[in-house]
């Protein structure tokens, strides 16, 4: 019988790794890196052999849901890679981004342990880039929306457009189990209706289970437009006020977002004498990878591209590379807008510039995503006086803005919206939650759907 083991991202945000089991073949379900107050689980045994693995399916590529793939491949996996071509672009820069920051966490650590004579405690990194080209060499399958891919007489599966970021999708397996066609969908990430960048989640018309996502299952995010305000207001009172704006931002989407609102700004003249720095050499990248695909941007995004106008780029902004161009914008003391990561403030460059400007009541800390528990992000957003960076007590003076309808995630409304459009669906599992949260979302649902709702724990079974 079928079955699906969740090893990530069961009764917790991030980790996103599902195993499913249809007769001798395994395909797992991404294989992503464990954040927040869990992060040293993702030095543990995986809870599975990865050589038996034959297939790794890649919804998209936040670190969440692929940071731990050289760490499988390192430990055993010879099997295929499926995803969009898009997600194996971004993939390959933002591994090869996690792997510099484990070995310069490593280094750092290593040093401080020597200075103590007990270097001998210092963890190794999970993973070296040498690890990730690894998983490059491995035979690859680049795939299309909507692509059916025959993997055994009696097993078909898809990938659909999501809608969370450039290449994202979820999952539709069909398969044959005693004479019985059956059907399990995995989520992925689902992306909010109306994006600001790219085309709408793609429906599903029938599946007997489904795994989803419940991110943001307990609420729904503030209107787009609303939220879209917001942020200009935000943004335009700060520099009015002769104040810095730091904005923590993840590399994928939410960047490319952040710069395409800045442009129509610009277009606006609401960014005049003001200095724009998107310091974030992975961001960068994953910048001109958007550009790439000018074809799943929406229509209004991709009318601009079609008349030569680049959405992510104006005149009051420049790209700081480097690190000693980096460490310049501290020149700049006023009327600067600074785009870093990491988006949840777990390291990176947005660190410094919080040192630097987070003490001041003239400056405002803008957040646009999601922050998880035991993140320094989070400790912010839920107004804790003091932050501690690089080992000294800061006070938070700064203005504290949270951006929530931005959100690449669908909220409960789109989620049940969609699901409602799912025929024969029997079972629902929840994943890639805060308990809490989950609750929450499976009461909603249960009150607005006849399927059955369970909520996942990590490692437990699940026979479909």
């Amino acid at each position: 019988m079928a079955k699906v083991t969740s090893y990530g991202a069961a009764s917790m945000v991030t980790g996103s790794c599902h195993l499913l089991e249809i007769n001798s073949i395994k395909i797992m379900m991404d294989c992503g890196m464990i954040q927040g107050e869990l992060w040293k689980s993702n030095y543990e045994p995986f809870g599975f052999d990865p050589s038996s693995i034959d297939y790794l399916i890649l919804t998209h590529a936040h670190n969440d849901h692929i940071g731990r793939v050289p760490k499988l491949v390192k430990e055993g996996f010879r099997g295929e890679i499926i995803a969009t071509e898009a997600t194996l672009d971004i993939a390959y820069i933002m591994l090869l981004d996690s792997a510099n920051l484990l070995q310069e966490e490593y280094e750092t650590q290593l040093r401080k342990a020597l200075r103590r004579g007990e270097e001998a405690s210092v963890i190794e990194p999970l993973y070296t880039k040498e690890h990730v080209e690894q998983v490059f060499t491995h035979k690859i399958r680049r795939v299309k929306y909507d692509e059916i891919l025959t993997i055994a007489p009696f097993l078909k599966l898809s990938l659909h457009n999501a809608g969370h970021i450039m290449g994202s999708a979820f999952v539709e397996i069909n398969y044959e189990e005693e004479s019985v066609v059956k059907t399990v969908v995995f989520s992925g990430d689902l992306g909010s209706k109306n994006r600001l960048l790219l085309n709408d989640l793609a429906p599903i018309s029938h599946a007997d289970t489904l795994f989803i996502e419940s991110t943001y299952g307990d609420r729904e995010h503030r209107a787009l437009q609303a939220s879209i305000q917001e942020f200009k207001d935000a943004v335009v009172s700060t520099l009015n006020d002769g104040g810095n704006i730091v904005i923590p931002s993840f590399a994928l989407e939410r960047t490319q977002e952040i710069l395409w609102l800045l442009h129509q700004m610009h277009q606006e003249g609401l960014l005049h004498n003001c200095h724009v720095f998107l310091d974030s050499p992975l961001a960068i990248e994953a910048t001109k990878i958007y550009q790439k695909y000018p074809a799943q941007m929406n229509q209004t995004v991709g009318l601009h591209v079609s008349l030569g106008d680049d959405p992510f780029a104006f005149p009051q902004l420049k790209h700081t590379p480097r690190r000693k161009d980096s460490m310049q914008i501290n020149d700049v003391d006023k009327r600067t807008i600074i785009i870093a990561g990491s988006g949840m403030c777990t390291g990176g460059r947005v660190l410094h510039h919080l040192r630097q400007r987070i003490w001041n009541p003239k400056n405002a800390v803008i957040f646009v995503g999601f922050q998880v528990k035991g993140t320094l992000g989070r400790d912010i957003i839920d107004s804790e006086p003091f932050i501690r960076i690089y080992g000294e007590d800061i006070k938070v003076r700064a203005k504290i803005y949270t951006i929530n309808g931005l959100s690449a995630h669908a909220d409960r409304a789109d989620m049940l919206a969609w699901i409602k459009h799912i025929g024969g669906l029997a079972m629902i599992h929840l994943i890639h939650g805060e308990v809490d949260k989950m609750e929450l979302f499976k009461a909603y649902l249960k009150e607005n759907v006849d399927s059955k709702v369970h909520i996942v724990k990590k490692a437990e079974t699940i026979y479909l």
